[in-house]
């Protein structure tokens, strides 16, 4: 049986309340509206590049976006010691480079365990906290919340242009 990407279906997001659970909902949403771009896909599906000469993929973006969680929450805002695991800072490319679709399920498995280690490095953090970032100085919890909703909105409309390329489903 081929493997494919689980169904997902984005929560609506609060439209009242206090600003950190709306910033939490609002980054959860963005991340369930990627992972509803990959449902239903197969490891080959996933790794389709968009349109050649480019090599932009939604299974380049699963591996991406994995180390985007990675860098910004558990190494820069927990101050833990990994890496990204297909790019690096300043040169994500190799996240969309070599890509094994045979690797999908695992791939995608790697992003949902980011995610929910990105959520354990910042649960204890106030939105007035910051850390510093070793290029631009120090940055408030906030910021992040804010930077990693535009990371996700950006690659939330690829992602949907990669996927009606696939397949032709739009998420209307």
């Amino acid at each position: 049986m081929t493997w494919t990407a689980p169904e997902v279906t984005p929560a609506d997001e609060p439209l009242l309340g206090a600003e950190r659970p709306m910033l939490e909902a609002w980054l959860d949403r963005h991340r369930a509206t990627f992972l509803a771009n990959c449902a239903g896909l197969s490891g080959e599906q996933l790794a389709t590049a968009s349109t050649p000469p480019s090599n932009l993929s939604l299974l380049g973006l699963i591996r991406h976006l994995t180390d985007v969680e990675r860098v910004w929450f558990r190494r820069r805002l927990a101050g833990e010691d990994v890496q990204a695991r297909y790019g690096v800072p300043g040169d994500w490319g190799g996240a969309f480079e070599h890509l094994d679709p045979t690797r999908a399920e695992a791939e995608h498995a790697g992003l949902l365990a980011a995610m929910a280690e990105s959520r354990a490095a910042v649960a204890a953090r106030d939105l007035d906290d910051t850390f510093v970032h070793e290029r631009v100085g120090e940055i408030s919890v906030r910021w992040l919340y804010i930077h990693l909703i535009e990371e996700y909105a950006q690659h939330n409309g690829h992602a949907d242009l990669i996927r009606e390329r696939v397949d032709g489903r739009t998420n209307d």
